[in-house]
């Protein structure tokens, strides 16, 4: 091919991008080079150029990427860019002069299709049921063996903890679970909800180590499936029950402690007071509530999407962060006394550390589980939630929560003294 036809467009990008941290290899071997050190770009297709130009920014990229029109030699140098690097304002002729440049140089004639590993939850609301259904089955359902890739033994989806002394991702795992059952003050015999048990191993481990009567809910029957198995292998089954439900259609069941890890990024603002007030009504006077969630830090009026426009097509469509005041206003709402906050993102950092190494070394076993587009989605997806947590961005909350042993303001008689939450000594941990 003649580079005749690209020269405009690489003139273009150098008149651009005047600091360029990264050097791009163009489909017809031609270059623009770095202005320092950087990784470099490789666009393999012309599809790149009709990607970026039908969605401009992070999303056609993304598109890009996941097709595999575009790679990089560098992840991590690439994400590395992601909030020390921005590319300067162009004036609309310039903009009007690079796409004409970029649609030459590609010389598409018709529009590139999105990744079939992109999804668009359908309906006009956010967070109704099926479409939340819809939104959790995609990230999911990829397939329990795909997951068991990077996730450690126990098959714990969230961030771990890692105290002084851990060694490996199960121990911190193990100490992550751990540390919930002790603020839920667990007893023997108390009933738990899970919300979002994943594979069940928060349900298994309050099961085994405190004799706890358990519920975990999910939406993903393959998940409540492979919970199920490793309950039974635990030698938990009479004491844990695995159900395919939404959080919503809970009606008369009561509980003494509520967990709910790494779920309440699918919920969205819209729904978060439902969310609470839903616990409320399920949870017995006296009894705790444990959200572990990850939040956004920057103040917003409203949610924002998980890592996005190309998490919210490709890992979490329709996940939205909050921030930590709007979480804790929503449990305020529902009649909830705030009795402890902790936020554990380095520990989430390292967590996503080592998913991203375990996942490097099953690249292959990945690609034959999930197919190469998800592959692509999966290694860019962990390097950019650690980026998010390393910088700041992001952190996640455990918010603990009382319900009063009496009823708030509205259903105390006028004058009525509230007593406070009750507060149990830990109990001992009880032998299986």
């Amino acid at each position: 091919m003649s580079r005749s036809r690209t020269d405009a467009l690489r003139r273009g990008i150098e008149r651009a991008f005047p600091d360029r941290p990264f050097t791009i290899e163009l489909w017809d071997g031609s270059r623009v080079p770095s202005t320092r050190h950087g990784p470099t770009i490789t666009v393999r297709s012309s599809r790149a150029i009709g990607h970026l130009l039908r969605s401009p920014g992070e999303l056609g990229l993304g598109r890009a990427y996941v097709c595999g029109d575009l790679d990089v030699d560098d992840l991590d140098g690439v994400i590395a860019l992601l909030g020390r690097w921005h590319a300067p304002p162009l004036s609309l002729p310039r903009r009007l002069g690079f796409g004409a440049a970029a649609l030459q140089a590609a010389g598409l004639h018709r529009r590139p299709q999105p990744p079939a590993a992109e999804l668009r939850p359908r309906g006009r609301r956010r967070h109704t049921k099926r479409r939340d259904a819809e939104a959790v089955r995609h990230h999911y359902d990829v397939s329990n063996e795909f997951f068991a890739l990077f996730l450690d033994p126990t098959m714990t989806y969230s961030c771990a903890l890692f105290e002084p002394g851990t060694k490996t991702l199960e121990d911190a795992q193990r100490a992550k679970l751990e540390l919930i059952c002790r603020k839920l003050e667990l007893e023997p015999g108390q009933r738990m909800l899970d919300i979002g048990c994943g594979w069940g191993s928060l349900a298994i481990h309050a099961a085994r180590e405190y004799r706890a009567s358990v519920w975990g809910i999910t939406l993903s029957e393959p998940q409540a499936q492979l919970a199920r198995e490793r309950a039974r292998e635990a030698g938990v089954e009479d004491r844990v029950e695995f159900r395919v439900m939404d959080y919503r259609d809970l009606r008369e069941e009561r509980f003494d402690a509520v967990a709910s890890i790494g779920m309440v990024e699918h919920v969205g603002e819209a729904q978060i007071d439902e969310y609470a007030r839903q616990i409320a009504r399920v949870l017995e006077p006296g009894g705790r509530v444990l959200n572990h969630g990850i939040v956004v830090i920057a103040p917003q009026e409203h949610g924002v999407h998980i890592g996005g426009e190309f998490s919210n097509r490709y890992v979490f469509p329709d996940g939205e962060l909050l921030n930590l005041s709007r979480m804790l206003l929503a449990f305020e709402r529902a009649g909830f006394e705030a009795l402890n906050v902790e936020n554990l993102h380095t520990d989430y950092a390292e967590t996503l550390r080592h998913w991203t190494a375990r996942f490097e070394e099953h690249l292959d076993q990945a690609e034959r589980l999930a197919g190469s587009e998800r592959l692509r989605v999966w290694r860019l997806y962990l390097r950019a939630a650690r980026n998010s947590f390393e910088t700041g961005r992001n952190a996640v909350y455990q918010l603990l929560c009382s319900r009063p042993l009496i009823e708030g303001a509205s259903s105390a008689p006028t004058g009525a003294r509230h007593e406070p939450a009750r507060r149990r000594v830990p109990p001992e941990r009880v032998p299986a």
